[in-house]
């Protein structure tokens, strides 16, 4: 199939106009000016989309698809109270509600044009969604005890469904991985047992690390709701004293305690981190995904993701959960993570190339896919998506970069492939789900947990 747009938006090569993007047999076989591509292929499928912009798809560094189903169940509230609400809500949910979440879910990251994303998860929803629906995805299982003598019996149900979900998915597109819970969940011998674990399996790592205040303060001084203050005391999620104040950072706490100790570790959020803690995370090549809207729905803070760039760290976007943003859309995410950081940074001035960069490129090379996706060249996989550039604000397009990422939402997506299947057309689907059906049942859930 030969797919045609206005403009062409390689990344790791300059935009150019009147270009066309060969796809055969799920990979990119040739890049150019529509001309001459229709010349040397005169017998191949054309698609055209127009005034729009071909490029990557998304790569969304941090999600809960399962979550998808609580959109709009739990707002305007801190991060605290949201985080805690979550769990209440998620109390009343069976296994077939957190799939079909799940698939609700995968179905917004495609309509938005993501086309590979990462997700936490202990109970494997999306692991089973995104390969029913053919999304690009990294899944991580989720592993925690705070309590010392539960961690073998956690980390032994973590390897079981590990195992059992390799089992199940298509390899070429689905990667497991490994997931420590929270620090104020997890007995800090976790994050030296996941990282013996990930690098006995050859697995990828992900943590939440450094988001909230309340974490911060949790670690430095052990005051935050999430504290401790007697044998009989419960409060948050601790179950058991003594939580010791460490008086150090939560990357230091984590690097500490061995959650380096593997080679291909991503960092989620990083907003309460200092000098050293970047230089840490730089001397350990961790990753980090960046969620500007979940940071700030939730008052959580601002990552320096300036800081990061000058670092020369891995460093990508992610929407988080769906119940904190109410939305599974890419797009807004470059653009109010542009807009936040030239507020709070006004030294440096962030543009929107370094943005859709970070949506793209910067993201496969965070989860170490790069060599795979993130960019229209020639061998990739053909990960690749339309968006509309044709509406009265967007014309006339004299810089297509600046186009997609200061005024494109989720709904100017006219187009979602991934390993060369078309999945989404605008108001069309093509993926192997009864998306009536999974919407009624969505309808069901909420109602729910609504009571």
């Amino acid at each position: 199939m030969l797919l045609c747009a206005q403009y062409i938006l390689p990344i790791t090569s300059e935009p150019f106009q009147d270009g066309a993007v060969l796809v055969r047999d799920g990979v990119i076989r040739d890049i150019g000016k529509v001309d001459m591509l229709k010349l040397r292929y005169p017998e191949e499928e054309v698609a055209d989309f127009g005034l729009a912009a071909l490029m990557p798809g998304l790569v969304d560094l941090h999600t809960h698809l399962e979550n998808s189903v609580m959109r709009g169940i739990v707002h305007d509230v801190p991060y605290t109270t949201w985080i805690l609400s979550v769990a209440e809500k998620s109390s009343k949910m069976d296994v077939s509600d957190w799939y079909d979440s799940a698939i609700l879910g995968g179905l917004d990251a495609l309509s938005s044009g993501i086309t590979c994303v990462a997700d936490i998860t202990v109970t494997g929803a999306a692991c089973t969604a995104t390969q029913k629906l053919g999304l690009r995805s990294v899944i991580y299982r989720e592993v925690g005890a705070m309590d010392k003598r539960r961690v073998d019996y956690a980390m032994r149900m973590a390897e079981n469904d590990i195992m059992h979900w390799r089992e199940e998915v298509d390899s070429s597109r689905i990667t497991i991985g490994v997931a420590p819970a929270a620090i104020y969940t997890c007995h800090p011998s976790v994050f030296g047992r996941v990282a013996e674990f990930a690098n006995r399996e050859n697995m990828p790592v992900a943590m939440h690390l450094a988001g909230s205040r309340e974490e911060n303060q949790f670690v430095r001084y052990g005051s935050s709701p999430f504290s401790v203050h007697g044998m009989d005391v419960k409060r948050g999620y601790v179950e058991i004293p003594p939580w010791l104040p460490t008086g150090t950072s939560p990357v230091r706490y984590a690097l500490n305690w061995g959650a380096f100790e593997t080679s291909n570790v991503l960092a989620i959020h990083c907003v309460h981190v200092d000098e050293e803690d970047v230089k840490k995370l730089k001397e350990y090549d961790v990753a980090v995904g960046v969620c500007p809207r979940c940071n700030a729905q939730l008052g959580m803070g601002v990552a320096p993701v300036n800081e990061f760039l000058r670092a020369g760290l891995r460093l990508g976007l992610g929407t988080d959960s769906p119940a904190a943003t109410d939305s599974t859309d890419m797009l807004t995410e470059m653009r109010l993570g542009m807009l936040v950081q030239r507020a709070v940074d006004v030294n440096e001035f962030l543009d929107s190339s370094t943005m859709l960069e970070m949506a793209t490129m910067g993201g496969a090379r965070a989860l170490r896919l790069d060599d795979k996706i993130g960019s229209l060249d020639v061998g990739k996989r053909a990960d690749v998506i339309a968006v509309d550039l044709s509406s009265s604000h967007q014309t006339p397009t004299t810089d297509p970069v600046s186009a997609v990422v200061n005024t494109c939402t989720a709904t100017d997506v006219l187009m979602t492939m991934v390993d060369g299947k078309l999945l989404y057309e605008k108001s069309r689907w093509h993926v192997d789900v009864e998306v009536a059906k999974n919407i009624a049942r969505v309808i069901e859930i909420r109602g729910k947990l609504r009571l």
